[in-house]
């Protein structure tokens, strides 16, 4: 049985325990009995405190899997303790930034990258499949044809950020695949056939995670429901960047939130 618990999410959860606080970002803790893995970091040490609440221990986990760049899912990095196993892109620490482009330039308007201090850490920096735990596997680079950009990496050449460090977490179970993601910024639909690629698994058991449908467009959203009624997951349950637009548009319309804890069956 896999047990997931949301120890960071932009919103709080009826159900949370007395002083955890929400941070706009992502958070969760992984335990399937052999493995202990904390999926993204949120935007600070919030995360500590809300594990402590929790009576969640972190000084025995099996790894820090870092899904993106985005400084609301590694800015708690550099409060992890000494030693930790992290796994991540190389391209994890590169500065980004939102941006308004303009004919002929990109004016940044708030950057989206934080300084990672990985001294003292057990760091793994890899742009393919890794297996993390028996069952988990972290993907790597997700293919993409047409790749979306999400702002800019470089103030001087204006040069696109496609966000191509970002992975998703897979366990597996014997009801199919349980698909973690940070963002989605590569597609819902990339990350899903990318982690059927590697797994030679076609069954899609559940997807949990932010999948950046705030602002998306009412074809994209009709697409995207065409595809998962193809893929017929049992679940999917869009949290943190996802917004209240692109759940109104999810069959499963569970919230989950900062705070609480869901289990899949084994």
């Amino acid at each position: 049985m896999l047990k997931m618990t949301m120890l960071v999410e932009n919103h709080l959860s009826p159900q949370a325990v007395p002083g955890m606080q929400p941070r706009t970002g992502l958070c969760i803790l992984l335990d399937d009995g052999d493995s202990r893995i904390l999926f993204d970091t949120g935007p600070d040490e919030t995360f500590i405190r809300n594990a402590r609440l929790m009576n969640e221990p972190l000084s025995n986990l099996s790894a820090v899997v870092l899904s993106h760049g985005h400084y609301d899912h590694i800015g708690g990095v550099n409060w992890l303790n000494s030693g930790t196993r992290i796994i991540c892109h190389p391209d994890v620490g590169r500065e980004r930034y939102a941006c308004v482009r303009l004919p002929g330039k990109a004016i940044p308007v708030k950057k989206l990258s934080r300084h990672l201090n990985f001294t003292g850490k057990n760091v793994l920096f890899s742009k393919g499949p890794q297996a993390v735990g028996k069952r988990f596997t972290w993907t790597g680079e997700i293919p993409v044809e047409k790749p979306v950009a999400y702002g800019i990496t470089d103030l001087r050449t204006g040069a696109l950020d496609y966000v191509a460090d970002e992975g998703a977490l897979i366990w597996r179970s014997s009801r199919g695949l349980v698909i973690i993601t940070g963002c989605g910024h590569r597609g819902l639909e990339n990350t899903v056939r990318h982690c059927r690629n590697i797994t030679r698994e076609e069954k899609v058991y559940a997807v949990i995670g932010g999948l950046h449908l705030r602002t998306a467009s009412p074809l994209k959203l009709i697409n995207l429901m065409k595809f998962l009624r193809e893929i017929e997951p049992e679940k999917i349950i869009g949290c943190h960047c996802t917004g209240r637009w692109g759940r109104l548009w999810l069959r499963d319309k569970y919230r989950l939130s900062c705070g609480d804890t869901l289990f899949f069956d084994d």
